[in-house]
């Protein structure tokens, strides 16, 4: 999404030396960095930072955290990152919270590819010397733990194709295990930690076709419910559930900054168009003019250019 420079004109060691530069005197030159940085793709942050490193003998991440502070500093060290990497990390800082937004590791589980997961538990492992489900089941009880390392452990197929049969079976089985007089979730952790996600759907599909109604529709409350439903919109429609977290983070009293950086940043590279689209479909302002609005300085320049909006 964001607006790329021309692999023509790029150049990383000419970029390595220009963030440091805006490093150096008396104060920290930001816009310049998000000039940079803000306009790079995947690839082009890399060799960046690797000639950083080559060149000064040091991590850029390192620097960006010493120069940089605040929303800003969280928001670039984000999108410097690789990004299993920086799931990584997403995933430990809300692990170590008192009060973890389990949202950030749904997230992570229900809507990476299988192989993208597969590389941030790798990464996790290595950076923090723990599986990442080791840790999780130590920060979570009962049957949020027992969901939660559920879907994480998955590798699930990732292909188009379904079985209908297996789909209406599943259905009445969901139906009966979350809405019947004994709720019993070892079969909606089998069915929502195992099957793919065309199958998943075709699941939901299906049983709004029986029963008339969505499957999050007339969940019970409580901790477990609110988890299980998060579970169930990251799978079904990814898309929709990032514009409903970006209203979330914008419209609160206290506008969410990590929730919106967290969106935009992981999302720039793969389908945030789409997720704007929605934005502004069902809140008829753009996620462009909302956060112009909400936000300002340096840390709002940065958004917007993850956003493609050049600033003149």
């Amino acid at each position: 999404m964001t607006t790329i420079i021309s692999p023509k004109q790029f150049s990383p060691v000419e970029d390595a030396e220009n963030i440091r530069k805006a490093c150096q005197g008396w104060g920290t030159d930001e816009k310049a960095i998000i000039s940079i940085l803000g306009h790079r793709n995947l690839f082009q942050r890399k060799l960046v930072r690797l000639a950083f490193q080559e060149i000064y003998h040091q991590d850029l991440l390192q620097q960006l955290k010493c120069e940089l502070s605040g929303n800003l500093e969280r928001a670039i060290s984000l999108w410097t990152l690789d990004p299993a990497d920086r799931d990584a990390v997403l995933a430990n800082e809300t692990l170590q919270k008192s009060d973890p937004d389990y949202r950030v590791i749904i997230e992570i589980a229900c809507i990476r590819s299988p192989e993208d997961l597969l590389a941030v538990k790798r990464a996790y492992k290595f950076r923090y010397k723990h599986s990442l489900e080791e840790d999780l089941a130590s920060s979570t009880t009962a049957d949020i733990r027992k969901l939660l390392v559920g879907v994480t452990s998955a590798y699930r197929y990732d292909g188009d194709e379904f079985d209908e049969t297996v789909a209406q079976s599943e259905a009445s089985t969901l139906h009966q295990e979350i809405h019947g007089k004994a709720f019993n979730n070892e079969e909606v952790i089998r069915i929502l930690g195992t099957r793919s996600q065309a199958q998943l759907n075709a699941t939901f599909n299906i049983y709004k076709d029986i029963y008339g109604h969505s499957i999050t529709k007339g969940f019970p409350g409580g901790d477990y419910f609110s988890t299980l439903r998060t579970v169930i919109r990251c799978i079904r429609d990814p898309k929709k559930y990032f514009a409903k977290v970006l209203r979330s983070a914008i419209n609160m009293e206290e506008t969410n900054e990590d929730a919106l950086s967290r969106v935009i940043v992981t999302r720039a590279e793969k389908d945030l168009k789409d997720i704007k689209e929605l934005y502004l479909k069902r809140n008829n302002i753009s996620v462009d003019e909302a956060a112009a609005r909400e936000w300002s300085g340096d840390y709002k320049t940065f958004i917007l250019a993850l956003l493609g909006v050049d600033q003149n």
